[in-house]
């Protein structure tokens, strides 16, 4: 199997760790070790008094049974958890697609979401969500797209990089096609429980029926990316049990420390998603203001969900303008052509404290 290089996360290695201000993370802002075992007076004992053998390779049964809290009909024997999102997606692609497949898949979207399929010799055709229509998806598009041999229909909402949030009805809408056609909906949720409103909220995929799949993770809503815990949730016998078996090729089983200090987070879940929502809001009211003084430079679609957005730069190229940010200003932009979009896009991000800061240095930087 030959695969190109990752676009965004070859650019990450590159930055991330190198400049002073990251305006473009997709995370929420990180908790510490210490911050976690607050959560329960007893934790730390227990943390410290926590085996460090092998763990089971489907995920702690503990761990499980709490992630099953997230939707309404899911058991503990139909989660499966894996070392991050990234793990899942592949292992999920290569449980259930043969070469010559075809593929639909929601765009622009993070590269595995798509790349996987085409390393294995799928056809893949994308759903494009476009700005004019306020990242919308068509409905009508999705149909026609669809051949004999669509095997997957692939969805994010929340949206990476737009915050798009889909409505009720279409997302039903989705799920009832792929369902009478026979087709398996693979649903990255990996934003979910980080809306705007709690009251425009989706059901989970997976509980929908055996045709879908969902993907869940520690590292968006909750601000734990550190942790490397990821999951899909299925009704569907046969592919947990393909992916399960290819785990096994893998990482075989988690990290012991992640998936107690997972399932510990999880406990308090409300909580860690209200302050990951409160930094959001904070951090939006400072976007929206930066971009009406701005409005000739950029053109900016509000997000209804998430910790990224995905405004449009006017009048130069977007690449050379995130470059020359970069480094004379040591603030990192993501410019949308790592989603191979075209459209002068670029990714923000502002689920974290220091945003505030990081956009008053970007503003430094256009009066100069």
């Amino acid at each position: 199997m030959q695969m190109p290089p990752f676009r965004l996360e070859r650019y990450f290695a590159k930055y991330e760790f190198n400049v002073d201000y990251v305006l473009c993370c997709s995370d929420c802002e990180s908790l510490t070790v210490r911050d976690l075992l607050d959560l329960e007076p007893d934790s730390a004992d227990r943390f410290h008094q926590h085996w460090l053998g092998y763990t089971e390779s489907m995920g702690s049964p503990s761990l499980r049974r709490e992630i099953c809290r997230l939707y309404r009909d899911i058991q503990p024997d139909q989660v499966l958890v894996h070392t991050g999102a990234e793990e899942a997606i592949f292992l999920f692609m290569q449980a259930v697609l043969k070469a010559k497949d075809h593929v639909i898949v929601h765009w622009p979207c993070y590269q595995s979401l798509a790349e996987v399929a085409r390393s294995i010799g799928c056809r893949v055709s994308l759903w494009k969500a476009r700005e004019e229509n306020g990242w919308a998806l068509d409905l009508e598009e999705l149909k026609r797209h669809m051949q004999p041999n669509t095997r997957a229909i692939v969805l994010n909402t929340p949206h990476n990089p737009t915050g798009f949030l889909m409505p009720l009805d279409i997302f039903q809408e989705v799920s009832r096609i792929a369902r009478e056609n026979g087709i398996i909906l693979f649903s990255d949720e990996v934003y979910r429980e980080s809306e705007y409103r709690s009251e425009d909220r989706l059901p989970a995929a997976c509980d929908f029926g055996e045709h879908a799949v969902s993907l869940g993770v520690m590292s968006k809503t909750y601000g734990l990316p550190g942790l490397r815990i990821g999951w899909i949730a299925t009704r569907n016998e046969e592919i947990y049990g393909q992916m399960a078996a290819l785990k096994d090729y893998t990482t075989i089983c988690n990290s012991a420390p992640s998936e107690f200090l997972a399932e510990l987070a999880l406990r308090h879940r409300d909580a860690l998603a209200e302050r990951s929502l409160e930094i959001i809001s904070g951090n939006l009211k400072v976007l929206d203001q930066f971009f009406d003084r701005h409005a000739d430079l950029f053109a900016w679609q509000r997000p209804h969900a998430g910790s990224i957005g995905f405004p449009r730069l006017l009048g130069e190229d977007v690449e050379a303008f995130c470059e020359a940010l970069v480094k004379s200003a040591g603030v990192l932009l993501l410019p949308g052509t790592l989603y191979e979009d075209n459209g002068n896009h670029f990714r923000i991000g502002f689920g974290r404290r220091d945003m505030p800061a990081a956009v008053k240095r970007f503003e430094d930087f256009l009066g100069k």
